[in-house]
Order: structure tokens, then sequence, then C-alpha cells
């Protein structure tokens, strides 16, 4: 098999999603568990988006709208572009596997971040590029370290912001150092899955605003989203991707057909202003993490302030022990190790009930 598979292939490690609920529940006898591991909306989907889905469920004899016209002019409108601006792709992560497979060459180069989502690396080595890594600083971008590792044969930049595992994010001035300093063949990729989060954080930029300011103009530029969070659509797996058009015509010459199915557009077209749904997520995100801080704290454990919905918790090298012991409580976290993080887990904020169940777990452990 192996002298099948291309040589790139056979160097990667695949990426590992955090357990579902009910694998844990079946291994381990639990008549009840938590997941606290893949930074889900705790909440379901409003009653309001339900009902879209379930609207949708009766074409599902027909494909999709391949184009996702309702969907992209909903966005296009929202951002006062054109939906030519505008590609929807089953989950953002669709994104960044086309980026590469539309724009990079096997003798170009990515930049990211280490640590940081896992898939840049993975997807760039799919493509036999040569990917530089940049360690973060205090758990948080090294722009400017970025920015010293450039060549002309830079393709693509990633930057994740705000930033997973971390929860940190990249600042309005630290953008615009960036953008000033990128050259007019690099693709520079802002991956913004947790934007509704932080978007009120004083100095955080909305990238999106760059395509059409004077400082992005001749800059190649994509932001991606996601409606996996903030609008509870994990399972639908939709998000979509804002860029000028002759990027988003390329996107679309490597996209498969019928990449988003009909439930999920439906779904999505449902969330994008179910303004209430996003407040309520807000708040429990807000109540959950200063509940969890403040344990934190008394317990004297230490963590990364986050302006996402998870926090990364150095447990130190019992890291590994307290991810196993806290499945053996029904309570699923993330185990860094794939992020060389091994003295931490990362947790998602839950519900209250399930916030209190994590701790209490974590308390009898420790």
């Amino acid at each position: 098999m192996e002298k099948l598979a291309k040589e790139s292939i056979l160097k990667i490690k695949s990426y590992i999603p955090g357990k579902p609920i009910e694998e844990v529940k079946r291994e381990l006898r639990l008549k009840s568990a938590v997941k606290l591991a893949s930074n889900e909306n705790a909440l379901p989907p409003s009653k309001k988006v339900v009902r879209a889905a379930k609207r949708a469920l009766m074409s599902l004899n027909r494909y999709p709208d391949g184009n996702c016209f309702y969907l992209k002019r909903a966005l296009a409108d929202r951002f006062r572009m054109s939906p030519d601006n505008v590609i929807i792709g089953n989950g953002s992560d669709e994104i960044i596997v086309l980026t590469l497979r539309a724009f990079l060459r096997s003798d170009e180069e990515v930049i990211i971040a280490r640590p940081t989502f896992l898939i840049y690396e993975i997807a760039s080595q799919i493509e036999g590029a040569k990917v530089k890594f940049v360690p973060l600083k205090n758990f948080r971008y090294d722009i400017p370290g970025i920015v010293r590792l450039i060549s002309d044969k830079t393709k693509v930049i990633f930057i994740a912001n705000p930033d997973n595992p971390t929860g940190t994010y990249v600042t309005k001035k630290e953008i615009n150092f960036l953008i000033s300093r990128a050259p007019r063949d690099t693709i520079l990729y802002f991956d913004e899955a947790y934007f509704e989060f932080a978007k009120d954080v004083s100095d955080y930029p909305d990238t999106i605003k760059y395509l059409s300011a004077p400082s992005g103009k001749g800059k190649n530029i994509i932001v991606t989203r996601s409606f996996s969070k903030i609008y509870s659509l994990a399972g639908a797996r939709v998000g979509y991707g804002v860029a000028k058009r002759s990027i988003i015509d390329c996107l679309n010459r490597v996209r498969e057909p019928f990449n988003v199915n009909s439930v999920a557009q439906e779904a999505a077209l449902a969330a994008l202003d179910d303004k209430r749904h996003i407040e309520r997520t807000l708040r429990l995100v807000k109540k959950g993490k200063f509940f969890l801080y403040k344990k934190l704290d008394s317990l004297g454990i230490g963590y990364i302030p986050s302006v996402t919905n998870f926090i990364l918790i150095d447990m130190g090298k019992q890291s590994k022990d307290v991810y196993k012991k806290l499945l053996e409580h029904g309570v699923i976290v993330r185990e860094m190790s794939p992020w060389r993080l091994n003295n931490f887990i990362r947790v998602t904020i839950g519900t209250m009930d399930e916030n209190r169940r994590f701790i209490r777990a974590l308390k009898k452990i420790l």
C-alpha cells in the first residue's frame, strides 16, 4: 500500500477528533457523559432553525442548490458585497483545502503558527508544500516572526483569529503590520471560526473590511467564518469564505459540486439573523467563563485567558492522567499532546450544569 500512496501522504499524522458522547458511554459503561472537547455550542439550534431544517427534509430526494444562491446572497447583503465575493463550504475547513488545492504549487511554502489549528499543516502536507512554523510567544501569534519568514516562495499565510487552541487573538495593529508587509503574490488567510465571540473586543479586527479598505487593495485576502460555533450547527457542516472575485472564481473551479447539503443551507440561512440565539449563547459563554476562571483560580490551576468559547488549561505533567480520569467521570475534554501542548487540556464552556460537573470531577481527581 505504501507504494500506491503519494509520498506526502505517508508523512501525515491523521487528525483525531474529540470522542463522541455515545462512544465514551459505551466504552466505559457510563449512564451519562458530557462533551466539552470540540468547542461546540452548548445550546441546541433555535426553534427557528429547526423548523427550516425540517422543511428542507421534504426535498431530500433532490440535489441541493450547488451555488447556495440564497445563503450567498444573504451573506453578500450583510457585508455589502456581491455574491461573487462569497463561497460556501462544507464547514469552513473545506475552504482551507480548496485554497491550497487551487493556488499552491509543490515548490511553494506555507507559513503557520505552532501550535494552531492542525488542519493547516495537514492540508498543506497533502499538497506537498514546505511548511514553515513560527512558535507562539506567550500563547499569542508572533506576527513579526511570521513576517521575517516570508520569502519569494511564500504562497499562503494562515492566521487563526481568534486562535484554536489557545483562545488568544491577533490585534488590529498586528494585522495592519502583516498586511503592509505581505507580498502581492501571497495569500493572507484569516480563519475566523470564533469571530462572533471576540468581535466586541476593542482591538480585535473585522478583517472582512480590509477587502474594501485602501490598506487591503492589491492584497490577496481570504476570510472564512463558520456556522458551527455561535450558530449551533456543527453537525450541519457549513461555513463560508469572503474574498475578491478572482480568488472565489478559482476556489469554485476546484470545489466539488453540491458540496453543501440542502438541510445545512436552509438551517444556516435561518440561523444567520437569529440574534436572540446569538445573544443567549454569548451570555451563556460569558457566565460559564467567569465561573470556570473563578474555580480554577481557587484550585491554583493555570489557564490562558480566552476570547472564545473554550479555555486552554495548564494541568502540568499530569494532563494525560487528568484527561483519562475525567473520562471515567463522564467528562470529555481535549487532551492537547497532538498540539505539542503536553501539559494542557482544552475545555469547552458548556451549560452551567456541564461546567459544574467538570469542576466536581476535577476536584475529585486532584
